[in-house]
């Protein structure tokens, strides 16, 4: 089973840009769909971007235009670049996969973002 680890997050200023990581321990190319949530305390977990092994790319209207999601199946890592960011984007930031079943896999600790005003 991949294990995924996430690491990039940070403390930045609102209008800041933060590049988010999510290392693979295996093979991610036959990996059709990898993802980024986000959950802010006391609030449920929400997806902000996925990318399809294909290139395609899906964005939730809150990040539209200022968030880039990219994978490097060569390296087994994707990527969440974040622009402008502002204090509602503070959250713990999670990579996933979508397995075979069409179900998202299991968490991992995710990478904090904390956005200040």
């Amino acid at each position: 089973q991949v294990q995924l680890v996430e690491s990039g997050g940070g403390l930045v200023q609102a209008g800041g840009s933060l590049k988010l990581s999510c290392a693979a321990s295996g093979s991610i190319g036959s990996i059709n769909s990898m993802g980024w949530f986000r959950q802010a305390p006391g609030k449920q977990r929400e997806l902000v971007a996925s990318i399809t092994s294909g290139g395609s790319t899906t964005y939730a209207d809150f990040v539209k235009g200022r968030v880039t999601i990219s994978r490097d199946n060569a390296k087994n890592t994707v990527y969440l670049q974040m622009n402008s960011l502002q204090p509602e984007d503070t959250a713990v930031y999670y990579c996933n996969r979508k397995r075979t079943s069409g179900l998202w896999g299991s968490w991992g600790q995710g990478t904090q973002v904390t956005v200040s005003s």
